[in-house]
């Protein structure tokens, strides 16, 4: 018998919560080599490595979790704060007087690609990926992007009306990718989680016969005709998927709208110059969400690398009537190592009451042919780690990668559009590789829960090769340290977490050694620290 989706997850938890299958607790690595400088770990229906649920000791001690090039990952450590510093190589100075922005989330998006892939797997395999990314022992995802209808990361374009000259989305409709490959992999991702499951939708291209071109790709933008269709074709997507049980929390309101000015882009797009985006938000889109009561929904521009950056989301917020419907600035990775993060704080500076949240990342996408994948390649993971690090130090709210889960090309993808992914499926074998990505963003995903305000973290290290982190939770005291050593050496490091209250408090000092090409995070709950005392600034 073949049990509806819904059943065999249910039936898949009981075995699970049984034991049976796989350990879901603090279980190691089982490694494999590729060939590159570091390894995949190999999960099953037989077995998968889960970090297990980690919380901060009591106070005066920290728990410090490692992953490395050389093998490392999620290592568990405990030790307690000391009163004096080592003869550290590297200092990071904690301070606790000034926080700056609340954290959001992180996750992935959750493609046809995605879909397709999981789907290929045994249903049990299945079921321990999705708890590798969403449960309490896995890295704990929250916050999920959801194209909405085709991209270049499906078999085909297409929309959820390919009837030409549908106005009236008469005959728009859901379509097998959502209702096989999206729907059920999100309710269990929800059912999975003990945190809020925010999901945001992105749209890639309008349907063909509402562009200027006439096409899902190549370049052209909407016929002004239909800027008004296309508003309420945002409402029946939400609407719909809300009727399928899954509710969403935002929206941004075109991926990457400067892309559709690039003559034969080969992929999903739609241009949107920031003037005609301001005057579709004021006029049709943001009255029509309102309208249907979902100005609840958090609305985001311009979903662009940072050389959009501060300019086009300004066209559109010194707009009063268009800027009380955006919420937030969303923003992508692919333009971070030739453009740098000042756009950022000059954005902010514009617009501090606007959130920025990176909304897309992946690697491989520039790589030659053939290696848009490299299993076990720890620099890919390195590269994420070390973008987190300094988009939160500038004011990023969140991060959220591309694809939860590609082949071992990199796809599907109809426009031949490979690239890596922090989960890599082989369904000949029936199994996944958990990548160094993988691991790089659960050192941020799985401690940094929303609601954590950043503080100040500043690095004094001679060879420049040290970066970090820090944030606070309010709600239960504890805070949270992410250093990245992307050196060739080993370092040892003392952090520094502040001066005890009171005249002559003694300082408080976590003094460690921290691996070559490492991804260390620190967890505590924050000491009885004078917020005030700056005598620990460099």
């Amino acid at each position: 018998m073949v049990l509806p989706r819904p059943m065999v997850f249910v039936v898949l938890a009981v075995l699970l919560c049984s034991g049976v299958g796989v350990n879901t607790e603090d279980s190691p690595c089982d490694p494999r080599s590729y060939g590159a400088d570091s390894v995949v770990c190999v999960c099953s229906s037989d077995y998968c490595d889960f970090p297990g649920v980690l919380q901060a000791g009591p106070p005066g001690t920290y728990t410090s979790v490692t992953s490395s090039r050389d093998g490392l990952r999620f290592q568990v450590k405990s030790g307690s704060f000391a009163q004096t510093t080592s003869n550290a190589s590297v200092v990071v100075h904690i301070v606790y007087g000034y926080e700056y922005q609340a954290i959001m989330g992180f996750g992935g998006a959750f493609t046809d690609a995605t879909g397709i892939n999981i789907d290929s797997l045994p249903e049990v395999t299945q079921e321990i990926l999705l708890r590798s990314y969403f449960s309490p022992e896995g890295l704990e995802y929250n916050l999920c992007r959801v194209p909405i209808a085709g991209s270049d990361f499906s078999t085909r374009p297409y929309s959820y009306d390919d009837v030409e000259g549908d106005a009236e989305l008469i005959h728009f409709n859901l379509t097998l990718e959502d209702y096989r490959y999206k729907l059920p992999y999100i309710r269990r991702a929800k059912e999975l989680s003990e945190k809020e499951l925010k999901l945001f939708g992105s749209p890639w291209s309008p349907p063909a016969w509402m562009k200027e071109n006439g096409h899902f790709n190549g370049s052209g933008g909407l016929l002004k005709e239909m800027w008004q269709p296309w508003s309420n074709y945002f409402v029946k997507f939400v609407e719909q998927y809300e009727a399928e049980g899954v509710p969403l929390w935002g929206l941004t309101t075109q991926n990457e709208p400067l892309t559709g000015f690039e003559e034969d882009y080969p992929w999903n797009t739609c241009a949107w110059t920031a003037e005609d985006q301001r005057d579709w938000i004021k006029e049709n889109l943001g009255p029509t969400l309102e309208e249907a009561g979902l100005r609840r929904l958090k609305l985001m521009v311009p979903d662009h690398s940072r050389n959009a950056l501060p300019w086009y989301p300004a066209t559109i917020l010194d707009d009063p009537t268009a800027a009380q419907f955006v919420d937030g600035i969303a923003i992508h990775w692919y333009r971070d190592d030739v453009i740098g993060p000042s756009v950022m704080d000059e954005t902010h500076d514009l617009f501090p009451d606007r959130f920025l949240l990176y909304t897309e990342a992946c690697d491989g996408s520039y790589a030659p042919t053939g290696e848009r994948v490299i299993l076990g390649d720890w620099s890919r993971g390195e590269h994420y780690a070390y973008n987190i690090i300094e988009d939160l130090n500038h004011w990023s709210t969140g991060w959220v990668d591309w694809n939860l889960a590609l082949d071992t090309e990199g796809g599907p993808n109809w426009a031949r559009n490979f690239v890596d992914s922090p989960i890599i499926i082989n369904k000949e074998n029936g199994e996944f590789y958990k990548q160094p990505m993988f691991y790089a963003l659960g050192h941020f995903s799985k401690f940094l829960v929303p609601g954590s305000r950043r503080i100040s973290a500043s690095v004094s290290s001679p060879s420049d090769s040290v970066s970090a982190t820090a944030f606070h939770n309010p709600a239960d005291d504890t805070s949270v340290v992410v250093i990245l050593n992307f050196g060739d050496t080993a370092e040892n490091v003392s952090v520094s977490v502040g001066v005890g209250v009171g005249v002559g408090g003694e300082a408080h000092y976590i003094n460690l050694d921290i691996p070559t090409k490492s991804i260390t995070t620190l967890l505590f709950a924050k000491p009885k620290v004078d917020d005030n005392s700056d005598n620990l600034i460099p």
